[in-house]
């Protein structure tokens, strides 16, 4: 199958977003959809106050579109079992960010869903995910990186995959504290999931997807990097968390998740880490978490904290590749 196909993939989706973008944040502004800021945030912070919120309704219907199209373009079919698994977690979790995300901007209620009921939908949306998903023949075995060994879960394999899907939303969730970070890393991530659907497993549907919330991604960050022009707030970051880790599983490549994926799990464990630390002990081990923030506090430019997370985030793309296809 021709490469090229990946790179119109790419093109579509970031031009959709481009042109879109202009268009859209303008109509943000307008009704007032602009982020506030946590007050217990760094206070260099503040002056992102009443940016445009929301842009990841962009990120979405672009990427949904693209692949969409190129699935029906390249393989004949519009809708597949595993078309349809990514669309109800990308859609669903980006339908949940955005009630959230409406809340805290438009009723002005500044931590928008409470957590029980964010935590109900997420797990709603994992359970209904693996339902359909166990309809087909799946493994309930973990493919141990490098290796020819596999790992049985047997009946708690469910269980693995409600987790991996909260968990790396939330975690995507939590890294989005920087103009342009959670973007960087997402392109990475997808870009080498995309890479793996393509030629490693191969499931063409899925790898049109993922090259497709990269191309979407370019484009964001267009007016996402550093000074933001708009912001994806939780209806992006909770779309693409659950996305990532839905191709993830229907690639069989769960674990490869926490490594391609490494910067969102150091930022949630930084979380953890505080958390725990401060209850049982009385001490921090941040100056605040996510550990974005800590590196802020110590001094480091916005744009000098975001280029060290994309970095490590492609170091560690790389690392997750080379014990897949390479090693």
């Amino acid at each position: 199958m021709n490469e090229y196909f990946l790179l119109i993939t790419i093109g579509i989706a970031f031009l959709i977003t481009v042109l879109a973008s202009p268009i859209f944040i303008p109509i943000l502004k307008r009704l007032k959809f602009g982020q506030s800021i946590r007050e217990e945030g760094p206070k260099s912070h503040m002056k992102k106050t009443g940016t445009p919120t929301m842009g990841g309704i962009v990120i979405i219907l672009s990427a949904v579109i693209t692949a969409l199209f190129m699935i029906h373009k390249v393989t004949g079919n519009i809708f597949t079992i595993h078309t349809g698994l990514i669309l109800l977690v990308f859609i669903g979790y980006g339908l949940l960010g955005f009630i959230d995300d409406f809340i805290k901007v438009v009723l002005k209620r500044n931590l928008g869903l409470t957590s029980k009921q964010k935590l109900i939908g997420q797990i709603a949306i994992a359970v209904i995910f693996y339902l359909i998903l166990r309809t087909q023949e799946i493994s309930t075995a973990l493919a141990i990186p490098g290796t020819s060994f596999e790992l049985e879960l047997g009946w708690l394999y469910p269980l693995l995959i409600i987790f991996m899907i909260v968990g790396t939303s939330n975690a995507v969730n939590l890294t989005d504290g920087l103009d342009g970070l959670v973007s960087g890393n997402a392109v990475i991530a997808f870009g080498a999931f995309g890479i793996l659907a393509w030629s490693a497993v191969p499931q063409l549907e899925v790898a049109f997807f993922s090259i497709a919330i990269v191309g979407a991604l370019l484009g964001f960050l267009m007016f996402n990097a550093h000074p933001a022009k708009v912001f994806m707030g939780d209806t992006g970051s909770l779309a693409l968390g659950g996305a990532l880790a839905a191709i993830a599983i229907i690639l069989q490549l769960e674990i490869l998740l926490v490594i391609i994926g490494g910067v969102f799990v150091m930022e949630t464990l930084s979380v953890m880490i505080q958390v725990i630390s401060f209850k049982t002990r009385g001490k921090r081990v941040f100056l605040m978490s996510p550990l974005h923030h800590h590196f802020e506090l110590k001094g480091w430019s916005e744009w000098q904290v975001v280029m060290t997370f994309w970095i490590a985030g492609f170091i560690l793309a790389i690392l997750g590749l080379y014990l897949e296809v390479w090693l």
